[in-house]
């Protein structure tokens, strides 16, 4: 696989970071960076054997649905995601930069209210999938709602969470643990709680998670 160095890198937010970290909900217990929290999102063992799984690597990503960088990582998660299967648990967190990104904030929340209807994961690989078509669209709920149609799901409950105090809250919680914690920009990623620079390749990424399975 080609490098994606020339993507970017990462996103960087620099002097935005005190624009973006306004708000959110008070969740207890708190966020902690690199650690599993009961309210994430998980795929993997974690899920199966509860947070406390320790025959696992941890892989945590900070991530903005409208960034392209994360949306160049996404095949490359998934791709370790497959090849590892059960012994990798991985936890998507949200970091949207809304002052860079108008609508990060909203994809957020559409896959917060997919979650309602157990379709979390489902609607966070549609939107990097179709990301060029939401991004700078002006109306991103039409979009949204033909997303939930598309997972089968119920429509109406859909705009109800997607518009409700508690799923806008959760991902405030999130974007503010992230600037509070310091974080520079998207994605920004976490190895068994200690975090990475961004790999330069699936290749890279996978002898990283390699080196920690051997430990």
């Amino acid at each position: 696989m080609k490098s994606f160095l020339w993507i970017g890198g990462v996103v960087v937010v620099g002097i935005v970071l005190m624009l973006v970290g306004r708000g959110g909900a008070s969740i207890e217990p708190p966020f902690e960076l690199g650690v599993i929290h009961p309210q994430d999102n998980i795929k993997g063992l974690a899920v199966s054997q509860g947070a406390a799984a320790s025959s696992t690597v941890v892989l945590m990503e900070y991530s903005d649905f409208q960034c392209p960088a994360c949306r160049s990582y996404y095949p490359v998660l998934r791709q370790i995601m497959t090849e590892f299967g059960d012994r990798i648990t991985f936890v998507f967190r949200h970091f949207p930069l809304s002052s860079i990104h108008m609508n990060a904030e909203f994809a957020a929340r559409a896959a917060e209210a997919a979650k309602k209807q157990g379709k979390f994961w489902e609607m966070h690989d549609l939107l990097f999938e179709k990301q060029d078509e939401w991004a700078k669209a002006n109306d991103v709920e039409t979009i949204f709602k033909n997303y939930a149609i598309l997972l089968d799901i119920s429509v109406d409950q859909f705009v109800v969470d997607w518009k409700s105090k508690e799923v806008k809250d959760f991902v405030r919680a999130q974007r503010t643990h992230a600037t509070k914690s310091g974080l520079q920009g998207t994605p920004t990623f976490f190895l068994n709680g200690k975090q990475i620079q961004n790999p330069a390749s699936l290749e890279a990424f996978r002898a990283l998670v390699l080196s920690e399975l051997a430990k």
